[in-house]
């Protein structure tokens, strides 16, 4: 996914997606690379961190397991 960023609002960007609908969205500016400015076009990419996952999921069978004993 590619997006411009619109404007930076405090600690929030403010990215119009490049594709589809122009629907605004809202990204922390932590998330961005440092060198980011209004107007820079950027490029999204999401995956799925399936260990970090089924971690998660152990963590939680963990936790409830201790709650019903």
């Amino acid at each position: 996914m590619m997006a411009t960023i619109d404007r930076i609002e405090g600690s929030i960007a403010v990215m119009i997606p490049r594709e589809g609908e122009p629907r605004p969205f809202h990204l922390p500016v932590s998330l961005l690379p440092r060198d980011c400015r209004e107007g820079d076009i950027i490029r999204i990419t999401l995956e799925r961190d399936a260990r970090a996952t089924e971690e998660a999921k152990a963590r939680a069978r963990d936790l409830i397991g201790k709650l019903n004993r």
